[in-house]
């Protein structure tokens, strides 16, 4: 009985250990210049007319991209599209992207984080007008609901959300009517306080403030 215990013991230790980790976490932030979380009739609304800009943030909890250690960097994509971002029914749009990347990366954690974001968005960035270096700053879900966040990218990007409130719902349908544009875990709808985009390479700069059109949630690979 104890050979068999023994045996046993081994075999689940060896069960546990073999159970396939994760290779790059983070948190991840999105925001756009139309409604995310809103009802069908809003939505319609301004489909075709807004939501041809957005801006996604990854921020590396920890991990390794192709062998590349990341961790505590980030990357920026601001996108620039033909039509509204978030319509299934013709995705993925085609556009233009800004990546932003991190100032505390060196020449290989720079390409990795490169080649990352373009894994993470796909056809979405695929076509990059530039790659600019920043000081990105970023603190995400400091809140109990985890929809409060702040990225600030030089003088090129500046983010800030809060949780959602009932003050928030104008028609009592709302959902989140647009999924979020990446792959991405535990997705939570917040505020847009304020979304700027003020740097080169899109052929327009833009400040958004008062809309419900960000996502929060995390990354998991």
């Amino acid at each position: 009985m104890k050979t068999i215990l023994t045996l046993a013991t081994v075999a689940l230790a060896a069960t546990t250990f073999a159970a396939p980790q994760p290779g790059i976490t983070g948190n991840y932030l999105e925001v756009r210049s139309c409604d995310v979380y809103t009802g069908a009739c809003v939505a319609n609304a301004e489909m075709g007319l807004s939501g041809r800009e957005g801006m996604l943030v990854w921020s590396v909890k920890q991990g390794t991209w192709k062998g590349v250690a990341l961790d505590g960097l980030s990357v920026i994509a601001v996108v620039r599209t033909d039509d509204t971002l978030g319509d299934v029914r013709y995705q993925p749009r085609r556009g233009k992207a800004v990546l932003i990347v991190d100032a505390k990366a060196d020449s290989l954690q720079e390409a990795a984080l490169k080649d990352f974001a373009r894994s993470m968005a796909g056809k979405l960035i695929s076509d990059v007008a530039e790659v600019k270096v920043a000081s990105i700053e970023v603190a995400m879900g400091q809140c109990s609901a985890g929809s409060c966040a702040s990225v600030k990218a030089g003088h090129l990007v500046e983010i800030s959300t809060r949780c959602l409130g009932g003050k928030d719902h104008l028609c009592g349908n709302e959902e989140n009517y647009y999924p979020p544009l990446t792959e991405v875990q535990g997705a939570v709808s917040a505020y847009t306080e304020l979304a700027a985009f003020k740097g080169s390479g899109l052929n327009m700069t833009w400040e958004l403030a008062g809309r419900r059109s960000a996502y929060l949630g995390t990354f998991a690979l």
